[in-house]
């Protein structure tokens, strides 16, 4: 618990920078584009590198081995570029300066953040890694309601304060993380990377007498386990659906938010940035239960919950016309959204192998970041033809499909173990 902790470091910088990116960006981009579905594709532009990038390298930290560890040399890299460019953006002076500011930021972090996720499981036993993911996740929440709260009052004084600020917690971060975390001395135990397995089946191969009798034994168990493809296969793919329904959902109004509460309730900038904070300080405070509820009752169970509960909340914040209201339901969301957020990618975690944690975690992101490149554009482009409250109207029929997906999972697991034998 206590590596859990300091691993949540990472992801305090990273929701810290996404917070401040997806609140105030939004509105330097205003000062140059009128159309909410421009914006909303201009802020798709770091889920460009998620669907390509952040795969590859959470793929390529499978296979890599260093005295650093797997995935320690991506932070090293990632994090001091990602200081470096987020600071920059709010300096721009042109059109073309900010997106080619917010362009090096976003593959900055692609370069770390599969990584720094992969993380968790690496350091975490299978049966924990439900509560772990709570304690990231809260570590991500207080990293979010600091960008809201302490990042508002920044901003008021000055544009740029909020992204210098961010910029150095996120250099401290990285040291806490280089100091206190041995990826090689804190793993639960050694897994050899996919090139090693390579090399382990090549030397398999020299020796043809072993290989003939693994090789029929392995075409063997292929044929008892095939009726039991299906069933895992089909889970994944539900769950990914799910995951993308829910995402879109809450990408599009992470993105849009702020230019909707300024232009239909008519919040001031730090007011709109402000109210995003109730529902992250609720996600801190769920976070920890939220994943303690998932392991005892089941992740299935408790995220249909926060799916139903966000449907119904996302329904009634298209009626509210004043700040105290939408901040006590936006208080509420954010529970709900624990739900959700907590447990998801644990359940993905476990329907694979150890050994592929990072291609697994690069294969969530290419979900989420399909719902991120889809959503602020077509939600935007709602917002533009039919006005900006159709934009909570829009997220709650995306949980409607997310709740679709996720209740027609059925994991059906062997009865008893199935043997050669049989």
């Amino acid at each position: 618990m206590k590596k859990t902790w300091l691993l949540g470091f990472g992801f305090f910088s990273i929701s810290l920078v996404w917070a401040l990116y997806n609140a105030f960006v939004p509105l330097f981009l205003k000062k140059f584009v009128d159309s909410a579905a421009i914006i909303g594709f201009l802020m798709t532009l770091d889920n460009y590198f998620g669907l390509f990038l952040q795969p590859y390298i959470g793929r390529k930290s499978d296979k890599t081995d260093t005295k650093l560890g797997k995935r320690m040399p991506y932070l090293l890299v990632g994090m001091p570029l990602a200081a470096i460019f987020g600071a920059l953006i709010p300096l721009h002076t042109s059109y073309a300066l900010l997106i080619t500011f917010m362009v090096l930021m976003n593959l900055s972090m692609s370069l770390y953040r599969s990584p720094t996720v992969a993380l968790m499981p690496d350091l975490t036993p299978a049966h924990k890694r439900t509560q772990a993911n709570g304690i990231i996740n809260l570590m991500g929440g207080l990293g979010s309601i600091l960008a809201f709260t302490v990042g508002s009052k920044l901003y008021d004084q000055h544009i740029a304060l909020p992204f210098f600020s961010s910029s150095v917690l996120t250099l401290l971060s990285l040291c806490i993380l280089l100091i206190f975390i041995r990826e090689r001395r804190d793993a639960l135990e050694y897994v050899p990377t996919s090139s090693q397995i390579d090399t382990i089946a090549d030397q398999a191969a020299d020796r043809p007498r072993v290989w003939g009798r693994a090789h029929t034994l392995l075409a063997q168990a292929k044929r008892e386990l095939k009726p039991y493809a299906l069933e895992w296969t089909l889970p994944t793919v539900l769950l990914l659906a799910a995951i993308y329904f829910w995402f879109f959902s809450y990408q599009g109004i992470e993105a849009l938010f702020t230019i909707y509460a300024t232009d239909e309730l008519k919040l001031s900038d730090s007011q709109a940035s402000m109210s995003l904070a109730y529902f992250s300080v609720a996600f801190v405070v769920t976070a920890i239960p939220a994943g303690y509820l998932g392991a005892k009752f089941g992740k299935k169970q408790v995220i249909t919950l926060g799916i139903i509960g966000l449907i119904i909340l996302f329904a009634m914040i298209s009626f509210v016309q004043d700040m105290t209201t939408l901040r006590s339901l936006l208080l509420v969301g954010g529970v709900f959204w624990a739900f959700i957020n907590i447990n998801s990618y644990p359940y993905v975690i476990s329907l694979g192998k150890e050994s592929s944690i990072g291609t697994r975690t690069g294969i969530y992101y290419i979900a989420s970041s399909l719902a991120a490149l889809s959503s602020p554009p077509l939600m935007g482009l709602f917002m533009d033809i039919l006005g900006y409250s159709s934009l909570f109207y829009v997220a709650s029929f995306g949980m409607v499909l997310a709740l679709l997906c996720i209740i027609s999972i059925r994991e059906q697991r062997p009865s008893k173990p199935v043997t050669l034998a049989q």
